[in-house]
């Protein structure tokens, strides 16, 4: 067995006085940190207690990598440097006039907003979570409310549609009531909406299940009415994706299928109309599938929806960042026989071109109406430990036969456009007689 030695003492010594020195340069580093906030700002930015726990958590790879972000004044060409940021942030602090209007939150999310539009892509945006739930509840066909399609008459908010069997209808609210102001107790809301956007507005409408909210109200044509206040109690608001109604002109008997997004629901309502068709299959002269103004959705849907009409076959294709993938019709093809007839407008895009230029490329299916939007991206949705979200842009997609309508559209074979000047809706009419 070998004996054990003690180091000698000068050893100790040396080891000790590398530890001091070591010890030293890492306060000297971090009271030179909190100093430099300090002076900027008058505030101290982080506690001792946070350094530690994150610094005995973060691994050598980890630091490694953090490299990019150290806020070093001589970056490299792969280095960001931060001392900006915080310069600017300590001036504000220090200097705006208004200092009650600098909100930390609020300066984050801008600063995150600004980041991902300084890519020049729209549509890989960030959404603060106030606008991320909102845009989960449009995904998922419901939300709490009273059931108003907000829109604007003559620059004033107003009532496009108030939702079939919704609060706001059974009220009496009607289509073209000017909304002049709106109430809200629980909210300390008392304000006229001059000059709201349609984001505001949906933000002080909405609210919790129960709440009861008071607009003040201009019926035109009802002058001598003047303004009227209607409590409406919000509640869930369930919007369909697909709806369906059989509609017969110019001799003919057509299945006309509203499809107004691809959310959450959509698979499901697709599923029970689909079915109300197919029973109806021999009495049918075919399909009008209307998808004007539908902004888009989940990507899967559109294929499921599109492979209904087509057994074989490439319904899209997605060029990503690294390979292009090519997403080929899926399921039963309960519609394969059955003629069909598209319904576009400028409003239709994404998701709903998807399935536009798959049926043009892979029944010949006739597009009647007005050239579509032109969207030819497909977006990941990714959601954030803060409670908002990131879109991001992770490929194009390709109409079957390669062509990419990104900011041009899928023109229509027989152009027609609405008159909002009369009840008829022409646009569907032409799409019967097309079939």
């Amino acid at each position: 067995m070998k004996s054990f030695k003690f180091p000698h003492k000068k050893q100790f010594l040396t080891l000790q006085h590398l530890l001091n020195a070591v010890v030293a340069i890492l306060l000297i580093w971090v009271g030179s940190l909190i100093g430099f906030k300090f002076a900027q700002t008058g505030k101290l930015p982080l506690n001792l207690e946070k350094i530690s726990l994150v610094s005995s958590s973060i691994t050598r790879q980890q630091v490694k990598q953090s490299t990019r972000l150290t806020g070093d004044p001589k970056p490299s060409n792969n280095e960001v440097n931060f001392n900006t940021f915080w310069e600017v942030w300590g001036y504000l602090e220090q200097d705006y006039l208004e200092p009650e209007k600098l909100d930390a939150d609020k300066m984050v999310h801008g600063a995150i907003a600004g980041m991902t539009s300084s890519l020049g892509d729209p549509y890989t945006a960030y959404l603060p979570p106030e606008d991320n739930q909102r845009s989960g509840e449009d995904l998922a066909g419901s939300f709490y409310g009273v059931g108003i399609e907000l829109g604007y008459i003559d620059g004033t908010l107003a009532v496009i549609a108030p939702i079939n069997d919704s609060p706001a209808q059974k009220a009496g609210v009607e289509a073209g009531d000017l909304i002049v102001h709106v109430r809200d107790d629980k909210q300390d809301l008392d304000l006229d909406t001059t000059d709201w956007s349609l984001n505001k507005a949906v933000n002080h409408i909405r609210g919790g299940k129960g709440e009861p909210v008071f607009l003040t109200l201009f019926r035109p044509g009802d002058e001598s009415k003047g303004t009227f206040e209607v409590e409406i109690i919000r509640d869930e608001i369930i919007v369909k994706s697909v709806e369906l109604e059989f509609i017969e002109h110019a001799g003919k008997r057509a299945a006309h299928i509203k499809l107004s997004r691809f959310g959450e629901r959509t698979q499901s309502e697709w599923d029970d109309v689909v079915n109300q068709i197919v029973a109806e299959k021999g009495s049918i002269s075919g399909i009008v599938l209307d998808m004007r103004n539908n902004p888009g959705g989940f990507f899967d849907t559109s294929i499921t929806v599109a492979s209904e009409f087509f057994k074989n076959g490439i319904v899209v294709s997605q060029k990503g960042k690294v390979q292009t993938r090519d997403f080929k019709a899926k399921g039963k093809a309960r519609l394969v026989d059955i003629p069909v007839v598209v319904l576009v407008n400028k409003g239709s895009a994404s998701a709903s071109e998807i399935v536009a230029g798959a049926l043009k490329d892979n029944v010949g299916a006739k597009l009647v109406g007005e050239k579509t939007f032109g969207k030819g991206t497909v977006q990941d949705r990714r959601e954030l430990s803060n409670g908002g979200g990131v879109h991001i842009t992770i490929g194009r997609w390709l109409m079957p036969e390669g062509e990419w309508i990104h900011e041009e559209g899928i023109p229509v074979d027989v152009e027609v456009e609405l008159n909002r000047e009369t009840e008829e809706d022409e646009v569907l009419l032409k799409g019967i007689e097309v079939l």
